[in-house]
């Protein structure tokens, strides 16, 4: 991986409340909240200089500016929601660009078990009674946070781990 270890075990607590944050709000309002967005991209400005490599870190603000342009595409087309696609791109500075061959499959990976885990528990009477004013459980499109957040967490870990 070339994300740093070190950088990324600071990053991951912050990742890991924010990625919490974004897939609940997503189930429950089928909405990713700007504050959310912003506290993910603040996290990255405020901790990034001090725990990344100087270079690395300034190409996270050109890996932002791609994402959110090809974000701004798709929620034109109706492929992503406005809040997805602004997510995505504040989660892009994280992704280092040597590491997408990891990353991209992974999220398909976690974008197909949050569909499937989603569409199996909205099912569930003692679920649906627990949460019942859930807007995704009515809802045919998918929050997509549900898996955009995970996603990123589960990244930010294994570089924690296995990074440079």
């Amino acid at each position: 991986m070339y994300f740093p270890a070190a950088a990324a075990a600071w990053m991951l607590p912050g990742v890991v409340l924010i990625g919490l944050w974004v897939a609940w709000s997503d189930m429950k309002f089928m909405r990713i909240p700007n504050k959310a967005v912003m506290a993910l991209l603040l996290l990255y400005v405020a901790i990034g200089p001090f725990v990344l490599p100087l270079s690395l870190w300034a190409w996270g603000g050109v890996h932002l500016a791609v994402v959110l342009a090809i974000g701004f595409l798709m929620t034109l087309t109706g492929l992503v929601g406005a809040g997805d696609a602004k997510f995505a791109a504040a989660m892009a500075p994280f992704i280092m660009i040597g590491d997408l061959s990891l990353f991209l499959p992974m999220l398909a990976a976690v974008i197909i078990a949050s569909l499937v885990a989603h569409r199996v528990v909205r099912r569930i009477p003692a679920v649906r009674a627990a949460a019942p004013t859930w807007a995704s459980w009515e809802r045919r499109e998918f929050p997509m946070g549900l898996a955009l957040g995970p996603a990123l967490a589960f990244y930010m870990a294994l570089a924690a781990v296995y990074g440079v």
